[in-house]
């Protein structure tokens, strides 16, 4: 099961993520966002920053729909997100593991391409 603070490390490990000062966590690349604490809209009352669930990048239509009807249990959407390439993810229906995964291809996506680059070889051990 993983939480805010695995988000926080996994993060914070990637090349030039920078951390943006908010109530839960908000990650950014290349001055682009790829995982934040979901801000809740409630009818009437401020918003709630749920740090037990992660809004991702995930890319495109496609696998933002794919991840919401393969696993509904661990991603779901609201209105608020409809067009936009983003899914919000329970923490707690996912191990560490799968986190890192998960933060790694939406910083990978949102990482300009020579940074991205950088980290697939050096994760390969090319030099």
């Amino acid at each position: 099961m993983a939480d805010a603070e695995d988000v926080r490390r996994l993060a914070l490990a990637l090349p030039q993520v920078v951390e943006i000062a908010s109530d839960g966590f908000d990650f950014r690349v290349g001055g682009k966002g790829f995982v934040w604490s979901y801000p809740e809209r409630r009818p009437g009352q401020p918003r709630l920053i749920r740090t037990d669930v992660a809004v991702l990048f995930v890319g495109d239509e496609a696998e933002k729909q794919a991840l919401l009807l393969g696993e509904p249990a661990v991603f779901f959407t609201t209105p608020g997100y409809d067009g936009l390439p983003l899914v919000m993810l329970r923490l707690a229906e996912v191990g560490v593991e799968r986190l890192s995964e998960l933060v790694t291809d939406a910083w990978r996506m949102r990482a300009p391409a020579e940074l991205a680059g950088a980290l697939d070889e050096d994760r390969r051990g090319v030099s």
